[in-house]
């Protein structure tokens, strides 16, 4: 009876090995034949779906980037009107179009449409109209590295936007990253490469794991038009400002040196800098990156499918693929981890929107200073520090995902800057009571979107409807001619 009991036991576990046996080999025969070219991707190929052909799992998850379904804290994967929920950012971007139209950014795949649905780049009804340069195109589109490549970095630089509407059809992607024979992490951005030469330093040594961060630095990073570059005038020339440094600071300087603004405020007559969106500096001061941790570990992480592990391309939040991003390192519940990032994105939030509306006073005390006769000799240090404020605030909020990048220095700016504005209100307060008003100055409704555009004279509903009119009539013909000029591009399968 044992003898038989130890067959039968004996016969299940060859039996069970067998079948594990049989299920290894079957899944290496799988990852084999998984990646087996089916075209040759030649020259810098702008459309995902030719890539798709070759790389199926990693082009149905970038697919997914369409999603707008993510709701966080602060952040959002749809639509957000972030002047409407913050009035009084109209007043600090007042005479900069980021007055008009300021809204949560969307997934990669929106990259083109957003562009287009934009008050900010006016409406364009031909061929070199408009205000934008074509350098606004450089990080919403593959086609960017193949115009680049086809024209000449500076040549491309120096178009308008519009002068590409036909060009430029194709959101953010595959040839933005790799390399299309070898598949190889790369830089497609010279704007990065010439950075880090600023800086002494050499990309091309940087490691696999620092390119998994690199590759996202080529946009996700603060920049200028720098349009004085001797031998490249009238190129709306992209530069980082990373020459003196990453931190706030060091940008502040080096702005400072070479007398850029972005633009000069209207009401308060301050030239003002713009932070665009500094999430790699920022991330650079992390406990994240200091481990190690790179910005596709989190977010887009490692995935498996039919046996097969692979990047996922649904570049978003970490916290809505906690399982996948986040528990690779920590251990601890899912609610848990939420709410201890939203506690973060809270309190620095709470710090922030105090501070904004400080500044915004702060521009419309400038204005009544100026208005009962201040000198520009007295009011040099106020414009200084409204500047400087504004600039540490603006990189704080700008950088998608600050309060949780670099929570400290996010703090640290925002007490820096708060500093900063309230000592502009002080000698304000002194200089008017110096010109005999010893009053609270009058202030807009700081509650309403619409009160304050028309305060600072923008006239939006003018604009939205020349926007509706070029969105119906020269949109969809800048995409029909796009497509017609794609169609004619041969596509060679490999035998």
């Amino acid at each position: 009876m044992k003898n038989w009991v130890l067959f039968i036991i004996t016969a299940i576990v060859v039996f069970l090995l067998g079948m594990l046996s049989y299920s290894i080999m079957d899944r290496k025969t799988e990852a084999r034949f998984a990646y087996q070219p089916k075209v040759l991707l030649e020259g810098i190929e702008s459309r995902d779906s030719v890539w798709g052909l070759n790389y199926p799992r990693q082009y149905q998850s970038y697919l997914k980037t369409a999603d707008t379904t993510f709701r966080g804290y602060v952040s959002t994967s749809g639509f957000k009107d972030a002047l409407k929920e913050q009035p009084e950012l109209v007043i600090l971007w007042a005479g900069y179009a980021f007055s008009k139209d300021y809204n949560q950014p969307r997934g990669h795949a929106h990259a083109i449409t957003d562009v287009h649905n934009s008050l900010r780049i006016g409406s364009p009804m031909k061929a070199g109209d408009g205000v934008m340069p074509s350098t606004c195109w450089t990080c919403k589109s593959t086609d960017v590295p193949r115009l680049m490549n086809e024209m000449g970095i500076t040549e491309y630089y120096s178009k308008k936007l519009s002068d590409f509407g036909s060009e430029v059809i194709n959101p953010i992607g595959c040839a933005d990253c790799h390399d299309a024979k070898t598949m190889n992490l790369t830089i497609t951005r010279p704007a990065l490469i010439e950075a880090f030469e600023a800086m002494g330093k050499d990309i091309s040594k940087a490691s696999h794991q620092e390119m998994r961060s690199l590759v996202c630095a080529q946009c996700h990073v603060e920049y200028y038009f720098n349009k004085n570059i001797p031998g490249k005038e009238g190129a709306a020339y992209l530069v980082f400002p990373w020459k003196d440094g990453m931190t706030v600071e060091d940008m502040e300087r080096y702005y400072d040196t070479i007398d850029f603004a972005d633009w000069v405020h209207p009401i308060s007559k301050a030239k003002m800098l713009k932070a665009q969106h500094p999430d790699y500096e920022l991330y650079m001061m992390g406990v994240h990156a200091k481990r190690g941790v790179s910005c596709a570990d989190c977010h887009m992480p490692y995935k498996s499918e039919g046996g097969q592990k692979f990047t996922d391309h649904h570049i978003g939040s970490p916290l809505a693929n906690v399982e996948n991003s986040c528990f690779v390192c920590h251990r601890e519940k899912k609610e848990s981890l939420i709410g201890d990032v939203y506690e973060r994105q809270q309190k620095i939030k709470e710090g922030s929107s105090k501070l904004q509306k400080l500044i915004a006073m702060a521009h419309i005390e400038a204005a009544k200073a100026w208005e009962l006769g201040a000198t520009e000799a007295q009011m040099k240090d106020v414009l200084t520090l409204i500047r400087h404020a504004q600039w540490r605030w603006d990189f704080s909020v700008a950088s998608h995902g600050a309060a949780f990048h670099a929570p400290l220095e996010t703090s640290r700016m925002i007490t820096s800057a708060t500093d900063k504005i309230q000592e502009a209100r002080l000698k304000l307060a002194r200089l008017l009571a110096s010109k005999n008003f010893n009053q609270a100055v009058p202030m807009p409704d700081f509650t309403s979107k619409d009160a304050l555009q028309k305060y600072i004279g923008l006239d939006i509903p003018k604009e939205k409807a020349e926007k509706q009119v070029y969105l119906s009539q020269i949109v969809p013909q800048w995409i029909r001619d796009g497509k017609a000029r794609e169609s004619k591009k041969t596509i060679t399968k490999v035998n």
